[in-house]
């Protein structure tokens, strides 16, 4: 039985109830800053029981007596009831900031730290959940917690203040106006529970197509090369279907809260009049009735009202984002299974391929011809592999789908060998385009921006084994500020490169991320990083890449060839062409050649 009972425990463990156990103690330590709070709200007591109070006194004591000074007096006191509570907006503001922004610092360090514990832990899987947390999530909570505060202190207190008014003139009143107001809390919070599931499941919709979005945005220009917008499309649809069902989930629980709130303001004013007679029979006075009638209209109802539409919108929303603070970090995502999937590696770990395509498939679309067709590669550690081909052959595609970022139709990609997973992917391996990313900053933060913890001593090692001394020497310094507007293309790519030579991956992958170099500068640069203990993979654009390297793979669309360059020029007519086309000028880029003659 116990064990059942344990079984069972989670799941009565709701959002709210993991929130509320967080909250107490947050709560506790701020109990002067809420008893502050609370004491600039009891002048809104004041001008609540006031108000009504001095509206019936005004009819019975005085108008309806025949004193109208008397009247006006209890008028007056009515009137200057407000002026207090004018001034207290200033105090509650500023008590209220002692509650809000504690909340909002403790859940970005919460997302911090979570997300470096996962970084650290998960092999550098910093998700965009935490991202989100960081900077969307944790302002929505910011803003619903002071929202919730203000509307949650003026809902108390000017219901206690309506609630003694109506007592001081007649508790009968109670019997006529209490029914509806319960009924319609009721309803209201037989809504939260299904709210809060509606609001989790559109956030976590939100956060599945944000994250889908941002994987575009950084592809938007392969998209466009690659001819695979209908393709993306169709992959966007689903997400985006997902998050508008969960808004419609979400809008048709509105609706519900809708009734709710009509019940607790609209029937008690309606019930106060179709009781008027019983009640004037049974010693409620005519200023009474109206004193009532000023208590529901000008300061119960718009209370419940408010209270009732701050929890059902920002209360909801302010809930299951905080859960998502509180709750475990979700663990790695299972590896999907793949077709053709290798079998495990033999041998000690340092005989492990860094890299390996097993009957890699992969088509932009559909029907489309594939590009890699069952293509079977290994690299190993300290390898040095040049990739070479016309243009279209596939050269940058076969560099994304080593480098993960491109998964293959077919077949299996792993490195180290296991299934290669994007949570690995900056522990393993490093891919530089052909356009390097350079940012406004110094130069010390350019070339650490893969590895934060590189000393100068070895930014100096670096810069003599890659060739950036020259542009070293004309910026001045490490700390000088860097314009990539006044950077040329060949100093971009510099910087790129002594950036990855300083994290010295396991694999890098060059895609004619030396096409702005001349041939001397390209060639330092490649024997600095074939020195690495790291497999290096370069798309070569000169014939010295391909020379230098210890093995060449030839890629003609789906028909590949690798070998050594001797074996190549005896048994492949593609790369014996391709030389002739070399030969003449180094300068030249295969890419600026026609195709040869099919082979």
């Amino acid at each position: 039985m116990k064990r059942g009972h344990d079984r069972a425990r989670p799941a009565r463990d709701t959002a709210l109830r993991r929130v509320a156990r967080e909250a107490r103690p947050f709560l506790r330590a701020r109990t002067a800053a809420i008893l502050r709070l609370s004491g600039w709200s009891l002048l809104e007591f004041a001008q609540t029981f006031l108000g009504g109070y001095g509206v019936a006194r005004a009819l019975d004591d005085g108008f309806l007596a025949g004193r109208p000074a008397t009247g006006l007096l209890w008028l007056a006191v009515a009137a200057v009831a407000v002026l207090p509570s004018v001034f207290a907006a200033r105090g509650v503001f500023g008590r209220l900031a002692d509650l809000v922004e504690p909340l909002r610092d403790g859940l970005v360090r919460r997302a911090v730290a979570r997300a470096l514990s996962g970084a650290l832990g998960r092999s550098g899987d910093v998700s965009t959940r935490s991202l989100s947390q960081v900077t969307h999530q944790s302002e929505i909570a910011r803003d619903g917690w002071a929202g919730l505060v203000l509307t949650l202190r003026s809902f108390v207190f000017t219901a206690a203040g309506a609630v003694a008014g109506l007592l001081a003139l007649s508790p009968a009143l109670l019997l006529i106006v209490l029914p509806p107001l319960v009924l319609g809390s009721a309803l209201f919070l037989g809504t939260l529970p299904p709210m809060a599931a509606r609001q989790r499941a559109y956030l976590a919709a939100d956060e599945a197509y944000a994250a889908h979005a941002g994987e575009l945005a950084a592809s938007v220009r392969d998209i466009a090369a690659a001819g695979t917008a209908e393709r993306t499309v169709a992959e966007s649809r689903p997400l985006a279907e997902t998050q508008l069902a969960a808004s419609r989930s979400l809008a048709r629980w509105s609706a519900v809260r809708v009734v709710a709130l009509a019940v607790c303001g609209r029937f008690p004013p309606l019930l106060l009049l179709l009781g008027a007679p019983w009640l004037l029979r049974n010693g409620l006075t005519p200023g009474g009735l109206v004193g009532a009638l000023t208590y529901l209209t000008q300061a119960l109802a718009p209370a419940v009202q408010a209270l009732m539409t701050m929890l059902g919108t920002a209360g909801g929303r302010l809930v299951v984002v905080l859960d998502r603070f509180t709750d475990a970090p979700p663990p790695p995502a299972d590896e999907p299974a793949r077709e053709a999937s290798p079998p495990p590696a033999q041998g000690p770990a340092r005989d492990t391929p860094v890299a390996e395509l097993h009957e890699v498939t992969f088509a932009y679309g559909p029907r489309a011809h594939p590009v890699l067709d069952r293509l079977s590669l290994t690299v190993g550690a300290g390898e040095h592999l040049a990739v070479v081909g016309p243009s279209g052959s596939g050269k940058s595609t076969l560099a994304a789908v080593l480098a993960g970022t491109e998964r293959p139709t077919g077949g299996a990609v792993r490195w180290r060998g296991r299934p290669a997973r994007p949570a690995d992917a900056t522990s393993v391996r490093v891919l530089l385009p052909q356009h390097a990313y350079v940012f406004t900053g110094t130069l010390r933060d350019n070339l650490r921006y893969l590895r934060p913890d590189a000393r100068d001593r070895e930014i100096a090692a670096m810069a003599d084994a890659v060739g950036l001394d020259a542009l070293l020497s004309r910026l001045g310094s490490l700390d000088a500020a860097v314009e990539p507007d006044r950077l040329s293309q060949g100093e971009r790519q510099l910087v790129a490169l002594g950036r990855a030579y300083l994290a010295a991956p396991p694999l890098l992958i060059l895609d004619e991320a030396t096409s702005r170099l001349d041939p001397a500068a390209e060639t330092r640069a490649e024997l600095a990083f074939a020195a690495l203990p790291g497999a290096l993979v370069v798309v070569a654009h000169r014939l010295g890449s391909a020379r230098r390297a210890d093995r060449t793979l030839v890629m003609d669309g789906p028909r590949t060839q690798c070998g050594t360059p001797g074996e190549l020029l005896r048994t492949s007519a593609l790369y014996r062409d391709l030389c002739g086309l070399w030969e003449p000028g180094e300068e030249h880029a295969i890419k600026s050649t026609p195709p040869p003659s099919p082979v």
